[in-house]
């Protein structure tokens, strides 16, 4: 159940998603998905477990010489993003979510967050200042991800992805390691 539900929010979002739509997916009947799940909401909450995988890529992406940092964590999100379905989906389906979701926003907002600025927390001096270069690191990478995954933009979507890292990733280093 879980993996249909998993796929169903990654690719439909959560208001077009029922609890009868992944039962159907799951082979299964919408009460036995209730009965595990006491509501989409809680469905949606178990889904969003995000991988150990992507876990380790955002926080490995923080590891090396600050010189190549923006690449390196541009390029993290993109893989996590973008790569495969066991570890794009939870993420695809929390962005999705985010958008009429409090639960699923406030999820993402917390894991993007926390990555970025447990990152950035040691190479800016001030806390508040740091708080808010991992925010503005975060919507650059959100909305590079929107824009390419959801809303579809077409040069994004044709973009190669590491003409989108060369690209992108000076301007995320600046924001993360300012010199």
């Amino acid at each position: 159940m879980l993996d249909a539900a998993r796929a169903r929010f990654a690719r439909d979002g959560f208001a077009a998603t029922t609890i009868r739509l992944v039962a159907a997916d799951a082979g299964v009947d919408a009460s036995q998905v209730m009965q595990f799940f006491r509501s989409k909401d809680e469905l949606f909450a178990a889904v969003m477990a995000v991988p150990p995988s992507a876990l380790v890529r955002f926080d490995t992406a923080f590891e090396g010489p600050d010189e190549h940092l923006g690449e390196r964590v541009v390029r993290a999100y993109l893989q996590a993003w973008e790569g495969t379905p066991e570890e794009s989906e939870p993420l695809m389906a929390m962005l999705r979510g985010a958008i009429v979701n409090e639960q699923a926003s406030a999820q993402l907002r917390e894991f993007i967050q926390s990555r970025l600025l447990e990152g950035v927390k040691d190479r800016v001096d001030d806390s508040a200042e740091a708080a808010l270069r991992a925010g503005l690191a975060s919507s650059m990478l959100v909305g590079l991800v929107t824009g390419r995954r959801i809303i579809g933009v077409p040069m994004l979507v044709a973009a190669d992805t590491e003409q989108l890292i060369a690209i992108v990733a000076p301007a995320i280093q600046e924001v993360l390691a300012p010199r």
